[in-house]
């Protein structure tokens, strides 16, 4: 099951490669297991990773046996992990445009209705603190409150759900509604839906999408 697990996060990590959200060694991926998480190594390609790359870290901070050393935003994930049971699974980039936004440590408003995505009616902007910091951690578990997503003020973007599968869309879906409160803002200040708006659209949101035993 761990091997499985450990060939995700490698097919995850990659896949934000190609879909651009990430270039190089930059961001991280994880998947929660039992006792603790899989995570992304430290500093190594994606396209160069082996599932005995994959590091599992203890809720503790400790490492089981000999590994590589843990992604330096471990400690992120295992406090996501601990604060949120909903979370199964976390995907961190430094994608374009949400870093933009986060460089200026300005979250992204209801500027559009697919904003919902990221569980609320808009995404925040956690405050700077250095990388790797339990500082960090913390003020990305208080931005996350209530959400499935933030932004990292001059850093990037998280994203968590109930499998790297949706953590990844959700990251990807924050990053186009990112590109065009980006783009938006070139031509003047945009109009944010209301929160009267912004209710009906998690409405319906709660029927989106296909559903079993349906036609």
């Amino acid at each position: 099951m761990k091997h499985e697990l450990r060939a995700e996060v490698i097919a995850t990590a990659r896949r934000t490669n190609d879909l651009g959200l990430s270039q190089g060694t930059s961001g991280n991926v994880s998947v929660r297991i039992g006792g603790g998480f899989l995570v992304t190594p430290s500093g190594m390609p994606y396209d160069e990773l082996r599932p005995s790359d994959i590091v599992e870290v203890r809720t503790d901070g400790s490492l089981p046996g000999p590994a590589r050393n843990p992604s330096s935003e471990w400690r992120l994930h295992r406090d996501i992990y601990e604060a949120r049971p909903d979370a199964e699974a976390i995907v961190h980039v430094h994608s374009l445009h949400a870093t933009a936004l986060a460089i200026h440590r300005r979250g992204i408003p209801a500027v559009h209705y697919m904003i919902a995505v990221a569980g609320g009616n808009d995404v925040r902007c956690a405050p700077y603190a250095t990388f790797g910091t339990e500082e960090l951690a913390r003020h990305t578990v208080s931005a996350l409150e209530g959400r499935r997503a933030c932004l990292l003020a001059n850093h990037g973007l998280v994203a968590l759900g109930d499998s790297l599968r949706q953590a990844l869309h959700i990251a990807r879906e924050v990053e186009l509604v990112a590109a065009q409160y980006w783009h938006a803002l070139q031509i003047g200040q945009p109009i944010v839906l209301d929160d009267a708006q912004m209710a009906e659209v998690h409405e319906r949101f709660r029927t989106y999408g296909p559903r079993r035993g349906r036609t």
